[in-house]
């Protein structure tokens, strides 16, 4: 596969979006407020379906919400289940929210 794949952020229409040769494949929808991050609503564009591009996003708009220090409240299924999935991410989750979310208090992985 050749195809050019990026993860940017459409701050006027609060998402992230998936770029496949610049066409958007799909987005993650945010809310802000303050230091935190909502992600609410994920969706791909069938065409782009099966071939890894979700998690492409979410790891995308979950790295950027890291580097800018913000907390995440993964209202979203698919964000949700992505963290579970990917517990490097679980910090990014204030601990008295996870529960909210059905995620594990604790990272289950070994203390880095």
């Amino acid at each position: 596969m050749t195809d050019s794949v990026a993860v940017v952020e459409d701050r006027p229409a609060s998402r992230f979006e998936v770029l496949v040769d610049g066409e958007a494949a799909g987005f993650v929808a945010y809310r802000r407020n303050g230091s935190s991050i909502s992600f609410t609503h994920t969706e791909m564009d069938e065409r782009f379906e099966g071939r890894g591009l979700g998690s492409v996003l979410v790891r995308g708009a979950l790295d950027a919400a890291r580097a800018e220090g913000a907390a995440v409240l993964p209202f979203c299924p698919f964000v949700r289940r992505y963290i579970s999935r990917h517990q490097e991410y679980l910090d990014l989750v204030p601990v008295d929210q996870r529960a909210r979310f059905e995620l594990p208090a604790e990272n289950g992985e070994a203390s880095k």
